[in-house]
């Protein structure tokens, strides 16, 4: 009787995987079109009740609404939850993340007024319709680029730790070219104006007064053009050299929820579950 229940949950926790996980069954498909219109109406909700006007008519109607879609969306991430076989997994992968964020900010409304706008990060859901209308090309790119960027994570950490140091320097020596007199009040602020001419912004909130201030910001803005380019040709080179033809598909492992397998695997190159 109790193998008869273990193979019934089982059975049960296998299709809910596959309506929930999988985009090649019909039923998947249709739960996944379905999530992508209620995302799109949440986000929209939202949008609108930002609205001054439309808030005072109809604010109401949309905060039921939000409320109302975010139950739904706990449902389905407590059934996200259970459909696999290793939930930690899912829950701190990329995509059970973003479940996860796009369900707190309804929640933290309770505590914190006006916090349920942050309810937009749902946006980041509909990142899905790649693989729910087996867009191949976009789902090779884009794993293409996410290998190339996880390559050169060394690179462009140890890139912009040197941004950092470059920063300090710089605000270092401008606070005390230019002093509290002429609004470097400290290097933290010395520090924010570096960064801000680094990165080619120039706010102009601060800026400097003396011959000697304005000769090192103009060394500093042309060095900004020069380190803009660094971390744009790092990343290029990466994908140069990851230039292959990816053939990805939409399988959903059941065990760690992971995707982006070879069409003709047969375990998980991730966990090692059978597909």
């Amino acid at each position: 009787m109790t193998k008869s229940k273990d193979t019934e949950s089982y059975t049960l926790r296998e299709h809910i995987h596959e309506i929930i996980f999988e985009a090649d069954t019909p039923l998947g498909k249709l739960f996944d079109v379905v999530l992508l219109v209620t995302i799109v109406v949440s986000i929209l909700s939202v949008i609108l009740e930002s609205v001054a006007e439309i808030n005072r008519q109809y604010g109401h109607i949309l905060r039921v609404l939000e409320w109302v879609i975010t139950i739904l969306f706990s449902i389905e991430y407590v059934l996200r939850i259970y459909a696999v076989r290793r939930p930690m997994k899912y829950i701190f992968s990329f995509y059970g993340l973003i479940d996860f964020l796009s369900l707190i900010p309804t929640y933290l409304s309770l505590f914190f007024s006006g916090t349920h706008y942050l309810a937009v990060l749902r946006s980041l859901r509909l990142l899905r319709i790649f693989r729910i209308f087996k867009l191949a090309r976009y789902l090779g790119e884009s794993a293409e680029l996410l290998d190339a960027l996880r390559r050169s994570r060394i690179k462009i950490t140890v890139f912009l730790v040197s941004v950092v140091t470059l920063s300090l320097i710089i605000g270092s020596v401008m606070y005390v070219v230019e002093g509290p007199e002429n609004n470097f009040s400290s290097i933290p602020m010395s520090m924010y104006w570096a960064i801000v001419t680094l990165t080619t912004v120039g706010y102009g909130d601060i800026a400097p007064v003396t011959q000697l201030g304005k000769t090192l910001a103009s060394i500093v803005m042309l060095m900004g053009y020069g380190i803009i380019a660094v971390p744009t040709g790092i990343v290029t080179s990466e994908l140069t050299a990851a230039q292959k033809e990816l053939k990805v598909n939409t399988i959903a492992c059941p065990s760690c929820s992971e995707e982006g397998h070879d069409d003709d695997a047969i375990h998980c190159k991730y966990c090692g579950f059978v597909l």
